[in-house]
């Protein structure tokens, strides 16, 4: 198979050993660079001790400790860092590469964030100080309470939770307080088929039982199994407006007024709130709590394991039931914590919430203002909507209209030549891109959804575009070079199922 496999240049690390071959893939020794110890080398240099030594034996117990010294490797400082160096050139990040991940709003983090989240007074204080030593961190905090609210048209904001899917039980366990405040036992939270996994996840966790309802043939809420599904057992509906297809949900209205005439109520995921800031409010559509996720709409850092934030916003008849405590803002212009909530649910996370974190997501929605706040989302729309239009001739679009931030293709056209959506997001490997949401939501079949966000340039819409479209000739003209990719990674195509139930987590690579 004598192919261009890629029309980029395939980078590899200087302490890797590689070799190419005839069928344009790239060959990576398999012992890499993890076996460097040699004895004798070490990567530090410390003075002599000066504090009198104390035998292990009397801080220790004698069967705590080792009978010989640990195996650790044995290897030069520079070795250290040219190791860790080229682990970190294999991953991709934001910061280097396209990330068109649908549901995800993969946005770029802007640098002047983390330079405000670094300013000592921020960095460098205690959660535990007296209230009069960090007034201007509360003043931010309060600040940020009142922008988010205003953001989503609610009436309170709690900062705590410190992710999306906490921010959702956050908010569900205040749903459950508030019925059971009113001597009323609600037992079901309605989801809709496309809705975010974590959705059903998090209503299960705050003791809810789940009732999945269809989407009709446009991809909307049908009303009519909503209908029949909300009743005097309906705590609440967990929707996100747009919804996962990317297109909004004309009858929320009707949808509101559904829940609420059951005596349920609306809860907002607040996950595709990119595509209407400035534009539209979960408020004003009729929802009762709302959660953001702030490292999907106001560009904190994404991704690995936290820290994170996901405020929670209620209306003002839920708001003694918030988490405590609450930054308050006194007559005299001075700021403190609020404990004296009675209803509340209680503290949800350590301390405050992820200060960090929430000073970047301010810094944000101060750089740019309802304005600019408005602008961003109508980018983010635009470069989707390019998107879909410049792809469609290529796949099946389940859904052929308008989208908002994200859209949702379908490669049942492929399936037909042997190709998979799976084979193509392996496929786009090879070119340097960081493959699309596939298969979610469930309900499309081979669906690949993508979300450019407002942050990239037309010419990176255009480069994967047209990646998008050579794929599609390649799968058309010699569809093994597809179904056989990537070529150009480290680790070639896995068993996904052993690789999930039985992960090799040593240091080899092959």
């Amino acid at each position: 198979m004598n192919e261009i496999i890629s029309d980029k240049q395939h980078e590899v690390s200087d302490t890797t050993s590689n070799s190419g071959s005839t069928d344009g893939t790239v060959k990576h020794d398999k012992a890499l660079i993890f076996e460097m110890s040699r004895e004798g080398r070490k990567a530090y240099s410390l003075p002599p001790c000066d504090v009198a030594a104390v035998p292990a034996e009397s801080l220790i117990p004698e069967k705590l400790l080792r009978k010989k010294p640990a195996e650790l490797p044995q290897v030069y400082e520079v070795d250290v860092i040219r190791h860790y160096t080229a682990l970190s050139r294999r991953n991709f990040g934001i910061d280097n590469g396209f990330y068109p991940l649908g549901s995800c709003t993969m946005k770029y983090n802007p640098k002047i964030n983390e330079d405000v989240a670094r300013f000592p007074g921020f960095a460098k204080i205690h959660p535990y100080q007296p209230e009069s030593t960090i007034q201007g961190a509360l003043e931010l905090l309060y600040t940020l309470q009142n922008d988010l609210a205003a953001i989503t048209g609610m009436d309170q904001v709690t900062l705590q939770p410190a992710a999306g899917a906490h921010g959702e039980w956050t908010g569900l366990m205040m749903i459950r307080a508030y019925h059971e405040s009113r001597g009323e036992r609600r037992t079901k939270v309605i989801v809709p088929d496309s809705s975010h996994g974590t959705n059903p996840a998090s209503a299960t966790v705050a003791g809810f039982e789940t009732v999945t309802i269809p989407s009709g043939p446009d991809g909307l809420v049908d009303l009519d199994a909503l209908r029949a599904a909300a009743g005097q057992d309906t705590a609440a509906l967990m929707l996100t407006n747009p919804n996962t297809l990317g297109l909004f949900e004309e009858q929320i209205v009707d949808i509101a007024a559904i829940v609420h005439e059951a005596g349920g109520l609306l809860y907002y995921d607040g996950a595709n709130s990119n595509a209407i800031m400035g534009i539209a409010r979960p408020g004003d559509m009729g929802f009762d709590v709302v959660h953001l996720n702030l490292h999907k709409t106001m560009s904190t850092p994404h991704g690995g394991g936290g820290p994170g934030a996901g405020p929670v916003g209620v209306k003002a008849f839920l708001a003694p039931f918030l988490p405590k405590p609450l930054v308050i803002r006194a007559a005299d212009g001075t700021y403190s914590f609020d404990y004296d909530k009675p209803q509340s649910i209680g503290r949800v996370k350590a301390y405050y919430g992820n200060f960090g974190i929430l000073v970047r997501a301010y810094t944000y929605i101060r750089s740019y203002g309802p304005e600019g706040l408005r602008t961003v989302s109508e980018n983010a729309v635009l470069n989707a909507n390019y998107m879909l239009r410049r792809l469609a001739p290529y796949f099946d679009v389940p859904y052929d209209r308008v989208c908002k931030h994200e859209f949702v293709l379908s490669g049942k056209n492929l399936k037909k030549l042997g190709v998979r959506t799976l084979d193509v997001a392996k496929r786009l490997l090879d070119f340097g891109y960081h493959p699309p949401t596939i298969y979610f939501p469930l309900n499309v079949e081979e669906c690949i959804m993508i979300e450019p966000t407002e942050t990239e340039s037309k010419e990176t819409l255009d480069g994967f575009i047209d990646t998008m479209i050579r794929i599609v000739k390649e799968a058309q003209e010699n569809p093994e070079l597809v179904t056989n990719a990537p070529y150009t990674t480290a680790v070639r195509r896995l068993d996904e199922t052993q690789a999930a139930r039985k992960p090799v987590l040593n240091c080899t690579c092959g």
